[in-house]
């Protein structure tokens, strides 16, 4: 920083070294004598006697090159010198106790950038509340907030008060100064919201009331803002209240604030409806007023709606922009309206308007999504011929769709081009990764993986854990998997679908008991079961051939609360059918179908499967008939289940 002419300083590197002495004890401060204005030179004269009293020349800094770099971060010094007793320049050490401080401050106060000056020398260290209060109060006086801005947030990190303790700082030194500057609490609450200290933020604006002082609109607006982000929804409608009582008049960006919250509450017709409020009382909607409410409208999947917007818009000669492009083009291909999709990122070209990453994004994504990889990687490649550098989001999207599509080269071919182009692998990344081999069986390339993303200082996440658990149990490899159970749980908070990972592995291997100890670990953790647990239990036992058990664990799951699925059905009328219980089946069968869930293949391959083994073939024919009928086309096992249980007939009656 360059030092003014009219006030130079230097932080003593000694000091600067020792800051906890400088904290307990005095600053001690390098001063260009003769650079003093006329209306402090008084002060510093007493002060400058009182603190070299008896101490002799020998004071006088040496400067070597290391204390050069410490200071020249703060400051661009100039050389310090020792002149001789003729009256010429002479730099001398002076030492401030925090009263000769804030006296030094009070004698700068017309001088701002001077007291910025000092306080950026020391660096913060050491100046007390009273001093940092004082200091950020004529600092405030500055053409730009920003300095009063930094001083605040530091104040406010590092002395640990309350926000009522730092108002009340403030209040008294804008006393002091006999100049209350209501543009300083601005600042404060302004401070506050960038350090994301919401609540101490609204302290800051209802105490301001007592004094009374009422902050402008422009502090309002930062704190409404901060509030919708927090979803803090009913205290950012106490601060619009209150700023309509306090008769603070709204600007574009309080509006366009509100009309945001309400369509975050979901209340798109009264947050349409606040348009012509804001017209009537003078503003003009801006294209970020009619966005808000076209992303909400598309976040709902009222395209109509979202439409209609775009078409008032026009109305009022308000261009959209990239992003009513961007939510209307992400809303469609989430709702997998591809054709829609595209058709309007033409007309956005047509328009003149450039395309962004998300765009392309979210095309790339929802063709994804539909398994139509040549359209995706059609988009990639155009929006690079357009200069539009993929992102990492790009990567990740089109690499899970590969695996998806069991195309590990292109996987391989994508991670190549990712490191030309001098993008890293992220969290998400890893675990699409380790999840696709996990899912090929290739647990060999999944833990390399895994072992590169520890070495890079990428934690693993309760998804890596699952993928790696998942491969292991598939491999009958439970002892490993178990372990890396035990690992995950001393670092993370398991969730249930690692749970049920481990549980199907045990399940497959027919050990029970594990399983079932699992599921009481599980809900010792208030961890809730689901579907997919139980679904998991039932087949261990059916296979088993524990089919009652298993019906009482789907009496279980009704009893609290969780809806049986189709697998959950057709698992217990499996596990019925290779018994041989076939009136229970049929039970289990209609209760099925009195829940709403229509049989499927595999619900009737159980039980033709069933009947054969009974040497019911007419029963079983008769299915094979209304499963045709349904439209449920017979596969290998429905033929080979039929041949084998009539044939045997055949040959019984022979």
């Amino acid at each position: 920083m360059k030092i003014p002419r009219f006030f130079g300083l230097r932080f003593d590197s000694h000091v600067r070294k020792h800051s906890a002495a400088a904290r307990q004890g005095q600053l001690r401060l390098f001063f260009y004598s003769r650079t003093l204005s006329n209306a402090s030179a008084e002060t510093f004269e007493s002060l400058h006697a009182a603190s070299f009293e008896d101490k002799g020349p020998e004071l006088s800094p040496v400067v070597t090159s290391e204390d050069k770099s410490d200071t020249e971060d703060d400051f661009s010094a100039v050389p310090l010198e020792n002149k001789n007793a003729s009256g010429e320049l002479q730099n001398q050490v002076l030492e401030l106790s925090p009263s000769q401080l804030s006296t030094t401050i009070f004698g700068l106060r017309e001088y701002p950038d001077r007291v910025l000056n000092l306080v950026q020398g020391l660096g913060f260290h050491g100046i007390d509340m009273e001093n940092l209060s004082l200091a950020a109060a004529v600092i405030s006086k500055l053409p730009s907030p920003q300095p009063t801005l930094s001083l605040l947030k530091h104040t406010i990190k590092v002395s640990n008060l309350p926000a009522s303790s730092i108002l009340d700082s403030l209040l008294d030194s804008c006393r002091h100064l006999k100049s209350p500057k209501t543009f300083l609490f601005d600042i404060l609450i302004r401070s506050f919201c960038e350090l994301n200290m919401p609540n101490e933020a609204l302290e800051t604006f209802f105490l301001l009331k007592k004094n009374p002082i009422h902050p402008k609109v422009d502090a309002c607006n930062v704190l409404l803002n901060l509030l919708l982000k927090r979803n803090m929804r009913e205290a950012a409608w106490v601060v619009y209240a209150e700023m309509f009582r306090l008769k603070i008049s709204s600007t574009i960006v309080t509006f366009n604030i509100m009309i945001n919250l309400m369509c975050k509450e979901g209340k798109l017709k009264k947050a349409k409806a606040f348009i012509s409020y804001m017209e009537d009382v003078g503003f003009k909607p801006t294209v970020v007023t009619f966005n808000t409410l076209v992303h909400a409208y598309c976040l709902k999947g009222s395209f109509q709606k979202a439409f209609e917007m775009l078409d008032l818009m026009k109305k009022k000669h308000i261009n959209p922009d990239s992003y009513t492009y961007a939510s209307l083009i992400g809303g469609l291909c989430k709702n997998k309206r591809l054709e829609e999709a595209s058709d309007l990122f033409r007309k956005m070209s047509e328009d003149g308007l450039i395309p962004s990453a998300v765009v392309y994004n979210n095309l790339i994504d929802g063709y994804c999504n539909r398994g139509d990889l040549r359209s995706a990687f059609q988009y990639r490649d155009e929006m690079i011929a357009k200069g539009i550098s993929p992102t990492i989001y790009t990567f990740n999207v089109l690499i899970h769709a590969s695996f998806m599509e069991g195309k590990t080269i292109e996987v391989e071919n994508l991670m190549k081009e990712m490191d030309q182009r001098g993008l890293s692998a992220d969290g998400v990344t890893y675990n699409i990764l380790i999840n696709g081999y996990c899912k090929e069986g290739n647990a060999k390339k999944a833990f390399e993986l895994f072992n590169e993303m520890v070495r890079k200082g990428i934690a693993p996440t309760k998804v890596t854990y699952t993928s790696l658990i998942f491969v292991l149990c598939k491999l009958n490899r439970l002892k490993e998997a178990d372990s890396l159970f035990q690992k995950a749980l001393a670092g993370l908070s398991p969730d249930v679908v690692m749970f049920n990972a481990l549980i199907d592995g045990y399940c497959s291997t027919g050990n029970m008991k594990q399983a079932f100890k699992l599921l009481k670990e599980m809900e010792a953790k208030k961890l809730k079961p689901d579907e997919i647990t139980y679904n998991t239990l039932m087949r261990g036992l059916c296979v088993a051939g524990k089919a009652e058990e298993a019906r009482k664990l789907l009496d279980e799951m009704k009893s609290r609360g969780i809806e049986p699925d189709f697998v959950t059905y057709n698992t217990l009328i499996s596990g019925y059918s290779q018994k041989g219980h076939m009136n229970d089946a049929f039970k289990v069968r209609d209760e099925m179908l009195n829940r709403g869930y229509n049989p499927t293949i595999l619900t009737y391959n159980a039980l033709i499967k069933g009947l054969c083994k009974n040497k019911d073939g007419d029963h079983a024919k008769e299915l094979l008939e209304e499963m045709v009928r349904k439209g449920i086309t017979p596969d290998d096992s429905t033929y080979i289940s039929l041949i084998e249980g009539l044939g045997e007939d055949a040959n019984e009656q022979v």
